[in-house]
């Protein structure tokens, strides 16, 4: 048994980051499990439901939202830290320290350059938790982090498979929020209908969406486009 995590969306513009890890034996898990990016989405479903279903596997998942990607004292990979260790912290809730001769090993997609710091901070921020964020005793980690995890360790691959259909299910969540538009797309800048929808929502209330990135330089050129369209009206 050992213990999987990794993060979707780190890279979009509209709405949060979601990191999930997985506790579980491999042989619990469904066998064509794999990066989430290489699976279909009705199959990501289908294995999220799987996972979730099978009283040997445990999962958490946590949600870091806009606002607090948007604060200035802090960054992607301190973020992708936080939001991984919070994960950890919630599948190991209810794993009594006591029943454990080891510390539990988790496998970490490392979302730094350097694998080894990635590994490092993980490990400190699962054992002193965050000051906003309620925690209960938890076991000992032996953290290790790979570039590429999701692809060669099963139990990172689940744990991107469960980010990736959260994620999902909070952006149409989030769309359903916006009726007046036609859809948000996937997020991402480079898609033609995320973009679009911050274009027309920024035309009808000057400013970008509570759900958009507002750090991001995607919301800054949208603003600044509409700002000059102004002016050339005027």
């Amino acid at each position: 048994m050992y213990l999987g995590v990794d993060e979707a969306g780190k890279g979009p513009v509209l709405g949060p980051m979601v990191a999930a890890a997985v506790l579980a034996d491999p042989v619990a898990l469904p066998a064509d499990v794999d990066d989430s990016k290489r699976i279909a989405p009705s199959r990501r479903e289908s294995i999220d439901a799987e996972i979730r279903a099978t009283d040997a596997v445990a999962v958490g998942v946590a949600f870091v939202e806009p606002a607090e990607i948007d604060r200035p004292d802090t960054d992607m990979n301190t973020l992708t830290v936080r939001g991984q260790a919070r994960a950890v912290r919630a599948a190991l809730h209810g794993v009594v320290a006591v029943d454990l001769d080891e510390p539990i090993r988790v496998v970490a997609d490392a979302g730094d350059t350097s694998e080894a710091r990635f590994a490092r901070r993980l490990g400190e921020s699962v054992a002193d938790p965050d000051s906003d964020t309620t925690d209960t005793e938890h076991p000992e980690v032996d953290v290790s982090a790979a570039h590429g995890a999701d692809e060669d360790d099963p139990m990172v691959g689940a744990a991107s498979v469960v980010a990736k259909v959260a994620r999902d299910e909070r952006m149409a969540d989030i769309d359903a929020d916006y009726p007046a538009y036609d859809g948000l797309g996937s997020g991402y800048p480079s898609d033609p209908a995320t973009r679009n929808f911050l274009r027309a929502y920024v035309n009808d209330h000057g400013n970008v969406p509570g759900c958009a990135r507002r750090s991001w330089a995607t919301c800054d050129d949208v603003l600044a486009a509409a700002e000059q369209s102004g002016l050339d009206e005027f």
